[in-house]
């Protein structure tokens, strides 16, 4: 079975679905390369509701989005991976338990409480500099 990569905006979100393996982590690594060069995004979402199955090849994919953004301050998450994929995951240790989101709700309301930060620390910069 192939590997479909479908992206919608804010936040970035790269919907899987399929297989990452061997055969098709390179398609996940070319949308990786020009995801990943044509903007500055703070987060990335890897929905792998329909994902059914990870192997190693996919895990460096994930891991590499990882590597890229979070020394910028930025952050990938998992949302919705299926119980084959997430004890994949959970064996490999490959991503913190806590970007691995069960649903949209859940990832809705961690997106809310980091721009709520976000907007705290600007507001408090603003003031030391007052």
């Amino acid at each position: 079975m192939a590997l479909t990569i479908s992206q919608t905006p804010d936040p970035l979100t790269l919907t899987l679905t399929g297989r990452l393996d061997t055969h098709t982590a390179p398609d996940l690594d070319r949308e990786l390369d020009r995801v990943l060069q044509a903007g500055d995004h703070k987060h990335l979402v890897f929905d792998l509701t329909n994902l059914e199955y990870l192997s190693s090849a996919g895990i460096r994919c994930l891991l590499r989005a990882r590597k890229s953004l979070e020394p910028k301050g930025g952050k990938v998450v998992l949302l919705s991976p299926q119980p084959p994929v997430r004890k994949v995951l959970d064996i490999v240790k490959a991503m913190p338990r806590s970007d691995i989101f069960g649903s949209v709700a859940e990832l809705d309301a961690y997106l809310h409480e980091m721009q709520r930060q976000v907007r705290e620390k600007a507001a408090g910069a603003a003031q030391d500099r007052e």
